[in-house]
């Protein structure tokens, strides 16, 4: 009975895990793939702020296979989509560093927990593969809000070019596009950093990007090995 007990635990953790991972990474992507297209319709800032609360929602099952962890979760998620909704039903009430700040803190929270689960797995299979993925969008997202407050606050810190030749300002789409370039590091040139701060914030966010996927193959490398050294054991034998 006593062996059972922990046994039962540790499915109910992998299944939280699997189900949430998966989940999360859809969310992502499907975030990722409508911000083009709703940006400039007529309910855009409302589809937008629907589909962060439900990527918030999803990050925040991400990390409930640890009661404690999920309680924090909570805790910090709560006034995080209190905060975008604030802000979206009265903008005058709720400043953006505050909501943004909220979300920056609950990304990089979820961030850190998906990374430890990562880290402490013993074998590579769909759920760390789904975890390390949204990882990789979540960090382009915890940046795209650190792009938005330096934009929103000082609005020549980056140059946008257009092919009209007509200014721009770090929209949420801007902020996004900019991110996941830096992160990539591909780097169009179409939006500089000008300031400081954003010179800052960019090649910490190129550096962090080849660091994660770097730590990230090494880790899924020595996971894949002693499960490859097993199974070719077992069939020798």
């Amino acid at each position: 009975m006593n062996s059972v007990v922990p046994a039962l635990k540790k499915i109910r953790h992998h299944r939280v895990w699997k189900y949430s991972s998966i989940h999360l990474l859809c969310a992502l992507v499907l975030m990722l793939a409508a911000t083009p297209f709703i940006e400039e319709s007529r309910n855009g800032k409302f589809i937008e702020t629907v589909l962060m609360t439900l990527v918030l929602i999803s990050a925040g099952l991400a990390v409930g296979g640890q009661r404690r962890v999920l309680v924090m979760a909570i805790i910090l998620l709560i006034p995080t989509i209190a905060a975008n909704w604030t802000h979206h039903l009265f903008p005058g009430l709720v400043s953006p560093a505050a909501h943004l700040g909220c979300c920056i803190v609950f990304i990089g929270f979820i961030v850190f927990s998906i990374l430890r689960f990562i880290m402490r797995a013993s074998r590579v299979d769909s759920q760390v593969i789904s975890a390390a993925i949204s990882i990789y969008i979540l960090i382009g997202l915890l940046w795209t809000f650190a792009y938005l407050i330096v934009g929103h606050y000082t609005p020549a810190a980056f140059t946008i070019h257009t092919e009209s030749g007509d200014p721009q300002t770090m929209t949420n789409f801007n902020a996004l596009y900019f991110s996941y370039s830096s992160l990539s590091t591909l780097g169009f040139g179409d939006i500089i950093p000008v300031s400081k701060v954003a010179r800052t914030l960019a090649f910490m966010e190129a550096m962090t990007g080849m660091l994660y996927v770097a730590i990230l193959i090494s880790r899924l490398v020595s996971m894949y090995a002693p499960a490859t050294a097993s199974a070719d054991t077992d069939s020798n034998s």
